[in-house]
């Protein structure tokens, strides 16, 4: 008699021990400030040089969403569809649990207008080439969703590429923190490239021709990087009247990499939306230029081509 009222004991309490298993849990930003902490020490301790990434990134900084002015901006902007102030979580959410609830929730593309047979457009705000280090700190990044290397590289060569991206040109700031560039030019224009006949035109002008433009900004509440998620919003202004014309909204989860120092790494964190073009592929480096040409349909647009565009750039 007593060993079966144990055991209904025991199977009634076992849902609030399992509850506070969850809630107990490791998160990744608390394993992600413990490893700091760690490789902080051990620099310190060994010696290490100072280029080792034990010493680099317990050093990196948080990103500053508005340390620029092109930041600031693209953060000041009021879409039709803002995320909530309230992100929907739940204590005890897993971060499963809670990724799943952001993607079906608050996720997508969200186009309000499309403009036909646009020649070009302007790259409001470059993002800033990252390495490693970066792609494997929780904070380091506000928009690891969006990131893609050949975006912060040359995004000339995404959006100027017949006959798969088809544009004519690409206009972007001149920005303030390369000291080569002359302030009195302060945009430079990309047009004239076709492969293998016409190298990519760069020029300095003083004004631009676009009619619409493009930027980014990272979605920042209190529990997504805690639990190894990072939002970003892709968004598609018409220049003359500030009005917003298409948002792309997404999040990237990581925390659990083994390859990885820290347990992040957001180079092959799970997207969603995913980019739709290429399977097994969630985003490369078409992951800006497949949305905003939905939106701003460039002159003589081949979208299927981008299947055969060269996957390693």
């Amino acid at each position: 008699m007593k060993r079966q009222w144990f055991s209904v004991l025991l199977v009634g309490l076992l849902p609030g021990l399992l509850s506070a298993c969850v809630n107990f849990a490791e998160t990744t930003g608390e394993r992600f400030q413990k490893v700091m902490r760690e490789m902080a020490d051990l620099c310190q301790s060994k010696k290490l040089i100072a280029t080792d990434s034990r010493c680099i990134l317990p050093k990196m900084q948080p990103a500053d969403p508005l340390a620029t002015e092109e930041g600031r901006f693209a953060h000041s902007i009021k879409i039709p569809n803002p995320v909530p102030a309230d992100s929907g979580y739940k204590p005890g959410m897993s971060p499963e649990q809670y990724y799943d609830h952001l993607c079906k929730t608050e996720a997508g593309e969200f186009i309000y207008k499309t403009v036909e047979n646009m020649e070009g457009l302007y790259m409001m705000r470059p993002r800033e080439r990252v390495f490693d280090d970066h792609m494997q700190h929780l904070y380091a990044m506000e928009d690891p969703y969006g990131y893609t290397d050949w975006e912060a590289r040359d995004p000339q060569t995404i959006f100027i590429d017949p006959p798969w991206r088809t544009f004519s040109f690409l206009e972007t700031p001149v920005l303030k923190l390369n000291t080569s560039e002359t302030a009195s030019t302060p945009y430079k224009r990309y047009s004239g490239y076709i492969q293998n006949k016409s190298p990519m035109k760069e020029e300095h002008v003083h004004n631009l021709k676009s009619q619409f433009g493009y930027t980014w900004r990272g979605i920042s509440r209190p529990y997504d990087r805690d639990l190894g998620i990072a939002g970003g919003e892709l968004i598609v202004v018409n220049l003359t009247t500030k009005e917003v014309v298409g948002v792309r909204r997404g999040y990237i989860r990581s925390g659990s990499a083994r390859n990885s120092l820290t347990g992040v790494w957001w180079l092959t964190g799970q997207v969603c939306p995913k980019f739709e073009v290429r399977k097994n592929r969630p985003k490369d480096g078409d992951f800006s230029y497949w949305f905003i040409s939905k939106v701003l349909k460039p002159t003589n647009a081949n979208l299927n081509g981008q299947e055969d565009s060269d996957a390693n750039k």
